[in-house]
């Protein structure tokens, strides 16, 4: 059988395919994974369930109880589906893993479809994971089988990683897997869009500041110490650091530079009562080049210097998460060659390698040796999948052309 013929057939099947793998996708949205609270459990139940009607046994890895309260989740069950093909003593043949999160943020407020429907509407699938990244288990497991329905001669394994850490740091998830040695490939793919397939991304520092003050009635404010007024004084200077770091460019196209983010504050007992706390997270995304320890160091001097300058105020800053950023990895370039190659030939557009402002689980798989890239079922940008807003989607026709490019990626590299 040609080459030119084994992609034909990999098409056709997934043609034929494509209504079952929709479903299998309908299947996983309707199950919540909302991080927080992050009881993940069950939808890795649901979806070995259904990995097991294509005759995919999937290994499962619940994460012990106490862990994984500590962590701030409820349960996580991590999956490996592992795919053998021929091999030899001599056989130099590559393991692949394919990794996609089924985790989530919770919905929020706005949605004009139900968040958990799969609902199709105009050719696009509605529902939280649609596009972030339950989206992927579909693509992954539709291309592996996809390939194996070819019958053709291949070498090597696939592995399908579905793990249920990354909107928290995914520590619990592919960290906890490669740390208890229950997987080491030799490349990799994560969950990603089909335009363009991803060689770095963002580092990511997030942090929990609570400032003190002391409370009094708002009869007697001069008896108190106000933390919102601290705070305020904090966040300003937070903001203005922000400003500056427009002027740190990355090198690496799709990224451009460092950015603040403060996402949640609360603080405050009464309307009539001077705050004598107040609580705010921020999220630090870094670039590239950044080193993630100094950039720790200088969010707290900054913290530290503006609630000194307040009487009364004082700070305790709490790290949340610290996700390395992601360079690009010597050794990737067969995944990054195979992908362009298909996703030209089935998007006719060229699919550029870059960066993307986003951090990821690739980078855990990075640290440990295994080079990887961030390529799956999705449009354009972030903006345009409504991740992480309301009414995201996937255009059905993005998940059709991206599961026949990594099938057919595949067959390169296995066959």
């Amino acid at each position: 059988m040609t080459t030119t013929s084994d992609y034909d057939q990999i098409d056709r099947w997934v043609d034929a395919h494509f209504d079952e793998e929709v479903q299998f996708l309908q299947q996983l949205i309707r199950v919540p994974t909302d991080t927080p609270p992050g009881n993940n459990a069950p939808h890795a139940e649901r979806t070995a369930e259904l990995l097991k009607d294509f005759g995919f046994e999937a290994e499962k890895y619940p994460v012990p109880e106490a862990e994984v309260k500590a962590y701030g989740m409820t349960s996580i069950t991590n999956l490996i589906v592992r795919r053998q093909y021929a091999t030899s003593a001599t056989d130099k043949s590559k393991t692949i893993a394919l990794n996609a999160h089924g985790d989530v943020v919770p919905p929020g407020e706005g949605w004009t479809k139900d968040p958990y429907g799969g609902e199709i509407v105009d050719g696009k699938i509605y529902g939280r994971a649609s596009a972030v990244s339950k989206c992927d288990f579909a693509t992954f497991t539709f291309a592996v089988r996809a390939l194996e329905a070819l019958g053709s001669p291949l070498k090597g394994a696939v592995e399908l990683h579905f793990t249920y850490d990354e909107e928290f740091g995914g520590e619990m998830g592919p960290g906890w897997l490669l740390r208890h040695g229950l997987t080491k490939p030799d490349l990799m793919i994560a969950a990603g869009f089909s335009y363009e397939v991803v060689t770095a991304h963002n580092g990511c520092l997030q942090m929990e500041v609570t400032v003190h003050g002391k409370m009094a009635h708002a009869a007697i404010p001069h008896t108190g110490v106000d933390a919102l007024q601290g705070a305020v004084h904090i966040l300003n200077a937070l903001y203005a650091q922000n400003t500056l770091y427009r002027q740190v460019t990355s090198n690496i196209e799709g990224i451009e530079h460092p950015y603040l983010n403060v996402g949640r504050i609360e603080g405050g007992t009464n309307t009539n009562v001077v705050p004598g706390k107040v609580v705010f997270k921020l999220d630090r995304r870094m670039v590239p080049e950044e080193n993630p320890a100094e950039v720790e160091a200088s969010i707290r001097q900054v913290i530290a210097d503006a609630a000194a300058a307040c009487q009364g105020i004082s700070v305790d800053i709490k790290r949340l998460l610290l996700a390395k950023s992601m360079k690009p990895m010597a050794g990737n370039q067969p995944l990054v060659a195979a992908i362009q190659k298909h996703g030209q030939a089935l998007f006719d557009q060229k699919i550029p390698a870059m960066g993307t402002p986003l951090y990821t689980d690739v980078r855990l798989y990075a640290e440990a040796g295994i080079p990887g890239v961030i390529y799956g079922a999705g449009p354009r940008s972030v903006l345009e999948s409504h991740a992480k807003r309301a009414d995201e989607r996937l255009e059905l026709e993005d998940l059709r052309r991206a599961t026949k490019v990594i099938a057919r990626s595949l067959r390169d590299l296995l066959a």
